[in-house]
Order: C-alpha cells, then structure tokens, then sequence
C-alpha cells in the first residue's frame, strides 16, 4: 500500500532523530487509596487468569477461565465443576478462552457467546461460538465467525464483544503482532472490529458491504491489540480501547466504517526502539481520545451507570496490566477530563471490568489464583 510505504521510508529516515522520543497522555494522573474508596468482596479465588465475567438473570455469575474453561459463581460461592461441553480452544501465550456475553434475550432463549482463540500453533485464530447455557453444560455449540487468514502467533487476538441496540453484534480482532500491515487491508479480518448479526450472518448495511474487495464483516479497521469493548446506551457512544506497542495505549470512539491508524498512525514506537511511524495523525485516520505512554496495558472496559457511584456516572473504568490499577477516566460529552488510578496497593494484574446490575465494580484480576473482586463504596 502507497502509505504503508511512505510511512516505511520516512520512518527509516527519522529513526535517529525520534528514536529517543516520549510521547505523553492528555491529562494529569491522581491516585485514589483503594482504602479511602471501596469495600472489597472476593467474590470467588483460585481461578486460573479469569478473563471476564457475565451476569446472569437472578444474580450468578459466569467466568472464562484463560485456560480453557467457564466456571460458574453461584449463590456467591465459585462451582467445583466446570461448565461441560465447552469448546477446545488453542490455550498458549495471549490465547485461551477470552470474552462472555449472553444473548440481548437470554431469559428466554439462555443463548451464550464465547470469543476464544482456536487453532494450532501454525494455523490460529479468534473464533465466536454460539451455545444455549442449562446451568451446568453448553448444549448446541456452533462457530459463527472466525478471523482470516489464520496466523502463527500466539498474540493479538481481541476477542472483546459487545451487542449493539439493534441486536447485532461487535468483536474486537487483533493484528497478530507480525502482520501489522493488515490493520490496513480491508481484505482480512485481522486488526478490525466486526459487526455480524446474532446467527454470524452479515447485517445488510455494514459499510463495506458494497466494495468487492473487503471483507463484509468489517465495521472498524486500523486496530492493533484491542481488549476493551462498551457500548453505552444512554449516549450512543461506542468505546473501544487497545494497546499500543511501547506505549500508545489508546481509547477510541468507535464509528462505521472509520480508519483507527494502526500502523500509519501511532503514539508508540516499537519494543526494539525502532519508529513505527513518524506519524501520530494522518490523513483520514482517527485521533484516540485518550492515550497512555508508558503503556498501562488495557483490558477491560466498562462505562459506569448506577447509583453506588452517582459522582461517577459516564465516566470509563479501565483496567491497567502493567499498572496493575484501576483507571477511571472522568468523561463530558465524550471527552477525557482527568484520569484517577485505583486498587495499586492490591499489586496485582487488572483483566476484567464490569458494573454489576446492583451498581457494584467487579474485576478479575491477572493470575494463576486469580480472583473476582466486588467493589462498593466503603461508607455502605
């Protein structure tokens, strides 16, 4: 591609001159003791890197262990037995089992969505099945979307999902960290967000539907690791955050048909010094509304609304790998206004955010005996 090219040249001559640059987020950081704020519940423990968790109807909880497993908190108490009947998934590195969501009608149809990577070491992808949920097994499993091509890196898979308004469904890919470049070329789904529709078919207006070169499912293209997905219902607003390379960690505003940057575009530079690009706005590509250099590594994403946290309605709580914190960026109208950093002092990996349907925060934290935690006010 003639950009990817200009970038390429440009970088190699820029190299010396920007190799030393540090590039720095919008907004100052303040740091909130975890003790001056929450209440913390473990909620179940001994779980092997839980990934995320989905609420179900009457108060239980679902969990997909990385491993490989989904795991099931019932009456506040984690289930021995894994969930049976679950789909084999290529568990090595970033892959294993990734996101859960149920079905816009699940107390009618206990319809379940899984994302997991699934392959083999030279041949893997991010796959989605869809399966009915009894309680204690999944009953017709079916795959309804794979990424393509398949890759032979066990990285940069996304694998965060969301449904829309209108029922169809958003996934987060990644760009298998070697093929960068794909990020660009709407002829594959690496580095993209999808939109299918609940059966994995293709909704009728996805906005490559009519070039005969890309492919339908694309909705966003330009990503590079993304893990965290939200859509929130009373603004519209579609948040999607990933990470960069060696910083330029990135929150973005999702639209249709848009161009993210990766890798024309960047914050970062590679993890070997290396310029990526000498670029961090280019030509119909989108700007982050948020980035972080040094990375914090992001995953999980939540847009808080409840009444447990009324001072924090619309604001965007984000979980920090490298920080090991919680991050709470202060939201107007879609923009950043500050960011406050919680939960340092439980050193510990942050995967997973979620508002619970009681207002509570619950994360899952990054560890071979990892944990869920139920955050709530601490003067409730």
């Amino acid at each position: 591609m003639a950009e990817l090219r200009k970038v390429a040249a440009i970088s190699g001559a820029l190299y010396g001159i920007l190799a030393a640059l540090v590039f720095v987020g919008v907004t100052s950081v303040a740091r909130g003791e975890e003790s001056d704020f929450f209440k913390i519940d473990t909620i179940a423990s001994g779980l092997d890197h839980p990934w995320s968790i989905a609420f179900l109807p009457g108060g239980d909880l679902l969990v997909t262990e990385r491993a490989g497993r989904l795991r099931l908190i019932k009456d506040g108490a984690l289930v021995d037995a894994p969930i049976a009947n679950t789909p084999d998934t290529y568990a090595r590195s970033q892959g294993g089992y990734f996101d859960i969501v149920l079905h816009p009608d699940f107390a009618q149809n206990q319809i379940i969505y899984l994302s997991f990577a699934h392959g083999s070491p030279d041949a893997n992808t991010t796959r989605i099945v869809r399966a009915r949920y009894t309680g204690t097994a999944l009953e017709d499993v079916r795959v309804i979307f794979d990424t393509a091509p398949t890759k032979d890196t066990p990285v940069h898979y996304g694998g965060r999902m969301a449904f829309l308004p209108d029922g169809s469904l958003l996934m987060t890919t990644g760009d298998g960290f070697n093929y960068r470049e794909d990020a660009q070329r709407k002829n594959n789904r690496l580095g993209k967000t999808i939109r299918i529709l609940d059966d994995g078919s293709v909704p009728d207006d996805n906005p490559f539907n009519a070039d005969s070169d890309a492919d339908k499912t694309i909705w966003t293209y330009g990503h590079r690791s993304p893990q965290g997905l939200a859509v929130d219902r009373e603004s519209g607003i579609i948040y999607q955050h990933e990470h960069g390379p060696r910083g330029g960690d990135e929150v973005n505003i999702l639209e249709a048909g848009k161009n993210y940057g990766w890798p024309i575009a960047t914050y970062g530079i590679d993890y070997s010094g290396a310029i990526i690009s000498p670029f961090t706005h280019y030509k119909n590509t989108e700007q982050p509304i948020h980035h972080w250099t040094p990375s914090i590594a992001t995953s999980g994403l939540a847009i808080y609304r409840g009444d447990l946290f009324s001072a924090w309605d619309g604001d965007l709580l984000i979980g920090g790998l490298v920080t090991k914190a919680l991050h709470r960026l202060e939201m107007k109208d879609g923009k950043v206004q500050g960011e406050t950093r919680y939960l340092e002092g439980l050193d510990t990996r942050i995967r997973d955010v979620r508002i619970g349907p009681d207002g509570a925060i619950y994360v899952t934290t990054d560890e071979g005996q990892g944990k869920v935690l139920r955050l709530t006010p601490k003067d409730r």
